[in-house]
Parts: C-alpha cells; structure tokens; sequence
C-alpha cells in the first residue's frame, strides 16, 4: 500500500464544515466507549467488546440519531460515525492484544488531533489527476498540490495540522526497485555536530532553518509567557489572547517539523540510490535523550526517523541496510591498524596512540562501520572494493 496526503484548499464555510464532521467523529467515538466501559459492570451482559460495539452501533443508528437532542448528527454523512465505530472496534482489538501491548482506548478530547474517515460503499473509486479531489459522500474540493496520476481508493482520511487540512488515501501499488547504484558500500556515522559523515568522506549536514524556527520558537514562548494560558482544572479559562497564542505556537511547530521532515526524506531516499550496501550504527536513541545537554540537539535531527525511513525504502529502490551491533566500538577503534583506545566525547579528531594516524573522529567511526561485516565473528561479505566518491552535496574531509 502506497500513501498519498495532499493539502486541501478550502474557504471559511469548509473549513467549518470539516470541523463538524470532525466533531461528530469525536463525539461518537466517546459515545461509543462510554457505553462500552459501562456495560463492563452488568453481569447480565456479556459478549466480547467487539460484540458489545455491534449492538451500541446499531443502537444509536436506530434509536439515538432519531432522538430530538441528536437530531444535529443527521446532516453529516453516514459514513463519518460508520468508521468512528470501526476505529473504536480497532483499538479495543490492539490494546487487547498481547503482543502489541498497546493501552486501552481513551475519551478524544477537542485539543487533540481533529480528524475523521469517510469510505465508499460502493467499493473503490477513481481518483483523478489533477488538482481536485472527489471525496465520497463529501464532494468535490481543490487540492494546493496536484495529484500526479490516476489511482482508486477507497478509505479517505481528513485532518486538521496547524490550521491546515489535509486529505490522506492509500493506493495499491509496487515500486520497481532501482538496482543500478553507483557504488558498492557505505558506513554511515550519525551525530549532532554533523548529521552524518560516509566512509567515501562525504558529510551532511543538518538544514539550519531547523535552528531557525527553533530560536523563532523560543522567542514567542518567552514573549508570551504571562499570558492567562488556562487551565482546565483549576477553572481558569484561556484569554482570547492565548488562544490566539496557541494558534502561532502550532504553525511553529509544524513549520520545525515540515523541515527535518522535508531534510530526512530527501537525504534517505539519496543515499538509497546511490548506495547498495549501507551500514547504520544501532543507537540507543532513548539513552542519549536522557543527557540533558544533547536532548535538544538529538530531538531537532530525528535520528531514529532517519534508520526508519531507510529500512522501508529498501524494497523500493532495492539496496540493503545493515544495522550495526550497538556495542560495536566504531569510535574507539583505529580504522587503520585495529586499535582500541577511550575516545571521550569532546575529543573530535582519532590519534592512534598504536599506529600514530590522525583522522576525523566521525570519518573514522563510519570506515569502521564499513568494514564491520569483514571483522565481525561469523559474517563475512563479498567485498567489492571501493569506488571513487561521489559527490553529495558535502564536504570531504
């Protein structure tokens, strides 16, 4: 399955539109959990929870949406409360699951992410290319961003991201993976003072709009800060003010998160033409957030997005991904003679203390994790040997 999501171009009275029918998601979402917990304390009523949400589901079609105080419910496409049910049944299914080990379903509240699902009853329907989009029993809307081929669907997702709504389907399709890469391997070292840097010598390095918006950020928290915030449960309403506030703080956020999002994305899918082989160190990423000073660094590069990105690319430009043992010592050791020595973190240049080489700390630690399969117990690979470097829009040390 292939996801496309393309923002929608709406006026006020859409947007208001969306906003009740995400409302109304919301609101049979928490109708149908309220129902559910209480059935849980009477004895007499048994059945499985995905039993239970059958009858609540044909109880309020039959009975609740034709009551004068539901009345309201009518005007919004049937298919909004049909999957509001569906999802609810979908995460009483995942918390019961062992294996998973996700928690029980909560109440939604109306801060939290607005969004509902619309479908075809009629099965999947066609897609056009272009820059509109007919939504089932929704209508017809413009996209800002044009859809670049024809494609059926059946399942529509719409969302509310900062102000912005957006528009999510899957399509069935297959990536023809692109076997020609121009070189063989590659070991790549992740940091925060530079993103990554590649045993061929290439760096790249993080956006620096990303230190922009975060600074940018910064300034309206601080300006801001004796604003009347609210607070529910001490009573305290939110100024007109603050919800105003709000409003910019989470244009700020997406903006942070669209950058590295937009810097991942195009880096993985450059390394995922150009290589055939790449190696990737296993970070213990939740362990490194727990020093304080290298939390912010950590959290603005999206370390753990990056190997994720790469390990579902790699059906579909057809490379392989390697993921180093985690105790592997990529920076303490010479890359040149096999030394191992304690490099602590400030130091950023490797002098062997066997051999006398003197090299980049990080450009070290990514040779080391090239050859790591050549060195490692058991494991061995078809070296090919390596090529000249291709230039990647970094330096070379």
């Amino acid at each position: 399955m292939y996801a496309i999501k393309r923002e929608l171009k709406l006026n006020n009275q859409k947007k208001s539109f969306f906003a009740g029918c995400a409302g109304f998601s919301r609101f049979v979402y928490n109708h149908g959990l309220s129902l559910l917990k209480s059935t849980w304390d009477i004895p007499e009523i048994s059945g499985s929870d995905s039993k239970r949400l059958d009858a609540i589901k044909k109880v309020f079609t039959n009975i609740t949406k034709k009551q004068t105080e539901y009345l309201w419910t009518n005007k919004y496409s049937s298919r909004i409360y049909q999957n509001a049910f569906r999802d609810l049944k979908k995460a009483f299914a995942r918390g019961r699951d062992t294996k998973i080990k996700a928690e029980l379903p909560r109440f939604k509240k109306k801060k939290h992410n607005c969004s509902f699902t619309v479908d075809s009853s009629n099965g999947k329907v066609l897609v056009r290319e272009g820059k509109k989009i007919k939504i089932p029993t929704l209508g017809t809307f413009r996209l800002k961003e044009a859809i670049p081929y024809n494609c059926v669907s059946q399942t529509f997702t719409i969302s509310r991201e900062a102000g912005k709504w957006y528009v999510s389907f899957a399509v069935s399709a297959s990536y023809i993976p692109e076997m020609k890469h121009r070189h063989q391997k590659v070991g790549i070292d992740l940091g925060i003072k530079t993103f990554a840097t590649l045993s061929d010598g290439n760096t790249l390095e993080a956006p620096s709009s990303i230190k922009k918006a975060k600074i940018k950020l910064g300034k309206i928290q601080w300006r801001n800060r004796n604003k009347v915030l609210g607070n529910r449960r001490s009573g305290i309403e939110a100024s007109k003010n603050a919800v105003k506030y709000y409003q910019k703080l989470r244009k700020k956020h997406k903006r942070i998160t669209n950058v590295r999002e937009d810097f991942l994305q195009k880096t993985t899918t450059l390394l995922a033409k150009t290589y055939q082989h790449i190696l990737v160190e296993d970070l213990n990423i939740k362990g490194m957030m727990a020093n304080q000073k290298l939390s912010s660094a950590l959290s603005n590069l999206g370390l753990y997005s990056f190997r994720e990105l790469l390990s579902y690319k790699q059906e579909c430009f057809g490379f392989l991904l390697t993921i180093v043992d985690r105790w592997f010592p990529s920076s303490k050791t010479c890359s040149v003679c096999g030394n191992i020595q304690d490099m602590p973190l400030i130091e950023r240049v490797y002098h062997c203390q066997n051999c006398g080489q003197v090299m980049d700390r990080d450009l070290n630690a990514s040779i080391n994790l090239e050859g790591w399969m050549n060195n490692a117990d058991g494991l061995s690979v078809n070296a090919c040997g390596q090529e000249g470097a291709v230039s990647l829009g970094g330096s070379r040390n």
